[in-house]
């Protein structure tokens, strides 16, 4: 995740270090960037030329399986109900410019990180806004929002275990086999390493979705007319809407992932691979399926074929249930494990005290992890809102202040930078809704949700 400070000249788009109207500096300008230079720490890897361990060894294409593992996962099945409660026309363009807005903000996010080299996770960008309290701040959030994101995983592979097995055993057994598996794949220190699982992971999502919509498309459980607007409420409609934005929030993640890259400017690449993958795969996915199943289409849509489908979809799907889990919960440890040791050269050793620690750290989370999946009940509803205080800032609120402090002293200095400062405000404005009407409509499903016993040995499958 990181590199030396790079050239600002380098950096495009909107972010412009400061210039003349011809496109010349002043002298003033050049100074200000010179000690702003002097003034910033390096990256939290530093120079690896002898290290033991070397971090900054991904390339754009590694990074972006890497985003695509973390943000890409079997919830893509729970896309096609979306299209069902909000309508086709609304569902497709939110799709695509809930898409749109991702990408921008993600790119925002890289030009953060090229101004300010050393932010290796979400604490570190806080800390460059608000000082200590952001640092710990969006620190926790950061944690606890990944954390979660990881027991979603091993949840849903009991659920996958349940479904394949036809329950053959204790739910909480499959529990404990999801949580060994996923920890022992989180064990190498370097993203590198687990990089070439995620196309794995890439191979094995597309691979179940295919099924699902080659089995419907046959199958044709919908023989009625689809209609392109849907009568709904505020409650069922919103409850849609964070099911997209969830999809598409990645960015929790993102700094982790440059800092380890070769060369952070490459970062768009990576992101462009993202966004362009999972922006068609959704649309294509959820439109297929619903066309074919109908506005009663389950949620997620494996319901919508045979059972023998099913098995055979979840079967598929096993590597990117574990293995999206295994990213997320790499990303987590690193954090801890950079938090803890930042600023020695302990992070590059393979004594025992760097291997051990590194090893406590992954086995403590996901211990953590485990026990939230199996001991929370309403787990499914609390995550959500989890994700809709967390998620809606960090993919949007969060990277539209960034942009706006990259650009504090030049807000309106042309047409473009006004337009830009709008967006961004607008960006802060649309993740304080989905934050404010993600949080009524989970709070309302916690209600009103029945829960069952925790720890308990009952199948989970629908």
């Amino acid at each position: 995740m990181s590199q030396s400070i790079v050239s600002q000249s380098r950096i495009s788009m909107d972010y412009d270090p400061g210039r003349n109207g011809d496109g010349s500096r002043t002298q003033a300008q050049d100074e200000e960037k010179h000690e702003d230079k002097q003034a910033l720490p390096q990256d939290v890897y530093g120079d690896e030329q002898n290290a033991e361990i070397k971090y900054k060894v991904l390339s754009w294409w590694q990074a972006g399986f890497l985003m695509v593992a973390e943000t890409v996962s079997i919830g893509i099945l729970s896309l096609p109900s979306v299209v069902a409660a909000l309508g086709l026309v609304p569902a497709v363009i939110l799709l695509a410019a809930i898409g749109l807005m991702s990408t921008y903000t993600g790119y925002t996010m890289g030009q953060f990180r090229w101004r300010y080299p050393h932010v290796q996770s979400m604490a570190d960008a806080g800390e460059v806004l608000a000082g200590s309290f952001g640092r710990e701040f969006l620190g926790m959030g950061q944690l606890l929002l990944i954390v979660f994101i990881m027991a979603s995983h091993l949840l849903t592979f009991t659920v996958a275990m349940n479904t394949i097995t036809d329950h053959g055993t204790c739910t909480v057994v499959f529990g404990v086999v999801g949580l060994v598996i996923s920890y022992v794949l989180c064990l190498p220190r370097t993203s590198a390493k687990v990089s070439y699982l995620s196309v794995g992971s890439f191979l094995s999502v597309l691979s179940a979705v295919l099924i699902v919509m080659i089995a419907v498309g046959i199958q044709k459980p919908w023989k009625g007319e689809l209609d392109a607007v849907v009568d709904t409420n505020l409650y069922h409609a919103f409850l849609g809407v964070c099911n997209i934005v969830f999809s598409f929030s990645g960015h929790v993640a993102f700094f982790s992932f440059i800092s380890e890259l070769k060369d952070p400017r490459e970062f768009p690449k990576s992101l462009f691979l993202l966004q362009g993958t999972d922006t068609i795969l959704y649309i294509v996915s959820a439109v297929v399926i619903y066309v074919y199943a109908g506005p009663d289409v389950t949620s997620p849509a494996l319901g919508s074929a045979s059972t023998v489908v099913g098995k055979v979809a979840y079967g598929v799907a096993l590597p990117t249930i574990i293995i999206g889990g295994v990213v997320n919960g790499h990303v987590a440890s690193k954090y801890v494990y950079v938090r803890v040791f930042r600023g020695t050269d302990r992070i590059h050793k393979k004594d025992i005290i760097a291997v051990g620690s590194w090893v406590g750290i992954t086995l403590g989370l996901w211990v953590v992890a485990w026990v939230i999946a199996s001991a929370i009940p309403v787990f499914n509803n609390l995550l959500s809102l989890i994700a809709s205080l967390f998620a809606s800032w960090f993919t949007y609120g969060f990277n539209g202040m960034f942009w706006l402090y990259l650009n504090k002293s030049r807000l309106f200095a042309s047409p473009m930078k006004s337009f830009l400062t709008v967006v961004n405000f607008g960006m802060i404005a649309v993740a304080a809704t989905i934050c404010g009407l993600g949080l009524y409509v989970s709070g309302r499903a916690l209600h009103e949700d029945s829960s069952s016993a925790s720890f308990s040995c009952a199948s989970n499958a629908s």
